[in-house]
């Protein structure tokens, strides 16, 4: 197998199926292909057990600050748009009820803080604090067996969108291949990109590809195959490894605490799943891997390679392990691991959110979570809280933790921006039409308007 191609799209899960359908559907570029190395579309992080299936909007994540606040609610809004547009059965994802609970007098006074004085209430016009009694009728078991003196508080909002990334990410492979000029290769693993006079040359497990632009959305294996052409040098990862806890149907939408202040990864968190309601999901708990892929000695290699075992990873690594908040939180989420004390441990964090649990009413969730690849800058030695994108001589490298799932869309549209430059005026993108069909989808208030064609 192999072919030439203007555009080779490496990866299928969601960041490369999202690109993958933007390009075909909405611009004119004459041949495009996907490569992705797993037999199916979307089988690793995206899968829905691997991921918390959050639609993140910025609203209740305590851990946003304004500004990316405004840009996450843009790409998820975009997002949300295709699922209403093209989902109507809601067979890829659920509405439901979310809130940020705060709990005690300090969480209360930050929580109206935010809301109030730091310009949350503007931004989301559905977002609203609700007290105890309206607590209860929405979410019983957050207030059954509670301290009654206890100070609470939460934002509330309908828009918590529970979305299957891995059958989203399926969606968009299956509209684009409606397209003629679209062919997607599963089963083919990329084993070398090499730079020709024009173009790249894909060595894949399938044989070669020959692609004038080249984009690469493989989650932690973007930034060890940039390295490989010589970018992101100044870059290495941290992968965090996400797992949960199952219990019965204590909840009815998705209930968020309050983030840990410097802390990148979510607080602890209650969902209803997806496809199954008479299941909620607490975590994620996070610990430190050597791997790329959860579960998958084979990539130990593969984090190696992007590490590169020199001076300054590891002294960014020590930086960063020596904060004396972080330290605490990684060998805590260690402890959440172990057969019997793992569970005892972890409770206190299910009982703040649902007071009655008990030990009895949760278990570990066997196959369940993901990596997620956290960026370390070693020029600062600290984490890098954003998403990374490295834009080379007519390729991109997509390295996208969380939100990049919840913004991928929005994330593709500035990708094909950046396509039409490589080709240098030879296609276009139609970017109204892109908008009509994602983003003009999302239901709004009446006196909200539309973000600007250029977010």
């Amino acid at each position: 197998m192999a072919g030439t191609y203007d555009l080779v799209i490496v990866g299928g899960g969601i960041s490369g199926a999202s690109l993958l359908y933007t390009t075909a559907k909405f611009t004119d570029i004459e041949s495009i292909a996907l490569v992705e190395k797993e037999e199916e579309i979307a089988a690793i992080n995206s899968k829905h057990t691997n991921n918390s299936q959050t639609l993140h909007f910025g609203d209740i994540e305590t851990n946003y600050k304004l500004e990316k606040a405004e840009s996450v609610k843009r790409g998820a809004e975009t997002l949300a748009g295709y699922l209403e547009n093209h989902d109507p059965d809601r067979e890829m994802h659920a509405k439901r009820s979310k809130m940020v609970l705060a709990v005690g007098d300090e969480e209360v006074e930050s929580l109206e803080e935010r809301y109030y004085e730091e310009g949350f209430g503007d931004l989301y016009p559905k977002l609203r604090p609700i007290d105890r009694e309206e607590i209860a009728e929405i979410e019983p078991k957050v207030v059954e067996g509670r301290d009654p003196s206890e100070e609470l508080l939460a934002l509330q909002t309908p828009d918590g969108y529970v979305v299957d990334y891995g059958a989203t990410s399926q969606s968009f492979v299956e509209e684009a291949r409606e397209e003629a000029n679209v062919d997607v290769y599963t089963s083919t693993e990329v084993e070398e990109i090499t730079e020709g006079y024009e173009g790249f040359t894909l060595d894949t497990t399938a044989g070669k590809f020959d692609a004038d632009v080249t984009v690469v959305a493989a989650g932690s294996h973007s930034l060890q195959m940039a390295k490989s052409l010589g970018y992101g040098q100044d870059a290495v990862l941290l992968p965090i490894a996400g797992s949960f806890f199952l219990s019965e149907d204590f909840l009815n939408g998705k209930v968020y605490t309050l983030q840990m202040k410097k802390l990148p990864f979510a607080a602890i968190h209650g969902d209803a799943d997806v496809h199954d309601p008479s299941i909620t999901r607490f975590g994620p708990t996070a610990k430190l891997v050597p791997t790329l892929e959860r579960g998958r000695v084979s990539t130990v290699k593969d984090f190696l390679d992007v590490f590169g075992l020199n001076a300054a990873a590891f002294l960014s690594y020590a930086n960063i392990l020596a904060d004396r908040i972080l330290l605490p939180y990684v060998l805590r989420n260690l402890v959440y691991d172990l057969p019997k004390v793992g569970p005892e441990k972890f409770l206190p964090h299910v009982q703040k959110v649902v007071p009655s649990a008990t030990i009895d009413d949760i278990e570990r969730a066997k196959g369940y979570g993901g990596v997620r690849p956290q960026i370390v800058n070693l020029e600062e030695k600290a984490l890098d809280m954003g998403e990374a994108k490295i834009v080379g001589d007519e390729i991109i490298f997509n390295i996208t933790p969380s939100p990049g799932a919840s913004t991928s869309l929005k994330n593709a549209m500035r990708d094909t921006r950046t396509l039409m430059d490589f080709f240098d005026g030879e296609y276009e993108f139609d970017e109204e039409a892109f908008r009509a069909d994602t983003i003009d989808n999302f239901p709004r208030p009446e006196e909200t308007e539309m973000p600007a064609a250029d977010d």
